[in-house]
């Protein structure tokens, strides 16, 4: 049995052509220190935070999953009890499999897929490590949203593929967005891409990564050669602002002590 129910995100990882080059940028910014992942120490590099897991970084090679994707990106993954299964509704249901379902020494079983309006996300059936040790406290996975143009789609393809995910409006009118629940517990939102987002801005899962402060965060990125991408805004969530790292791979900081308005619930 999966550690995370089915649709649970359960662990993140950074695609990146520069390893040395991620490992300053996040361990400067989070304060992320590193261990080569012993079943794959040349492939996977786990990152840490007080000791405990929090995410993974992955030297990118010509075999790395959706050629389509920028030179370097965070991948989202979702627990799954039986990762084929799941592979196999995806596909039911209008996604493309981008690696199908494949045993990782340690890791578990994954597969990568589309959804229907062409965000990327990962499917884990966990192995010996059930993913994130700690999500709560700088440094550590704290939410995710999937932006989408096509909402109609996407919120028929997520519940489809993981049967346990429930979609509700979410309490902040001043946009289209849904709150996915797993088992009565907000899990993560979808949220429309209107025209307020640059027409090139293709369809993405935000990964948020917790901090003390998200101004200092963006004040921060910029000295460790990333960008501010948009924000710092106030949000039900907490004060969140999208940025990318110096090779290009976009995420978002958030403080989740400053809210604005009535958070997901």
């Amino acid at each position: 049995m999966a550690a995370h129910p089915d649709g649970v995100p359960c662990w993140a990882d950074a695609v990146v052509p520069d390893l040395a080059a991620a490992r300053h940028f996040y361990g400067e910014l989070f304060g992320w220190t590193y261990a080569a992942d012993p079943a794959a120490p040349r492939t996977r590099t786990g990152a840490f935070r007080d000791g405990r897991a929090v995410a993974a970084l992955v030297p990118r090679t010509p075999r790395t999953p959706d050629p389509e994707a920028p030179h370097a990106v965070w991948t989202l993954y979702y627990a799954a009890d039986d990762a084929d299964a799941t592979a196999a509704r995806v596909r039911e249901h209008g996604g493309e499999l981008l690696v199908a379902p494949v045993d990782v020494a340690g890791f578990g079983r994954v597969c990568v897929a589309r959804d229907p309006g062409g965000a990327v996300f990962g499917v884990r059936q966990p192995g010996t490590r059930p993913g994130f040790a700690a999500c709560s406290g700088p440094g550590t996975y704290a939410w995710a949203e999937v932006r989408t143009r096509d909402a109609g789609a996407v919120d028929a393809f997520y519940p489809a593929v993981f049967p346990g995910l429930r979609p509700r409006p979410a309490p902040d009118a001043s946009a289209d967005r849904v709150v996915w629940e797993v088992g009565g517990t907000p899990v993560a939102t979808r949220c429309r891409m209107d025209a307020r987002w640059p027409v090139r801005t293709p369809a993405h899962t935000a990964v948020h990564f917790a901090v003390d402060d998200c101004d200092a965060a963006v004040t921060a990125v910029p000295r460790l050669g990333g960008r501010l991408v948009h924000g710092p805004v106030d949000t039900p969530g907490g004060r969140l602002a999208g940025v990318a790292d110096q090779q290009g791979a976009v995420f978002s900081v958030i403080d989740l002590s400053r809210r604005s308005g009535a958070p997901p619930r």
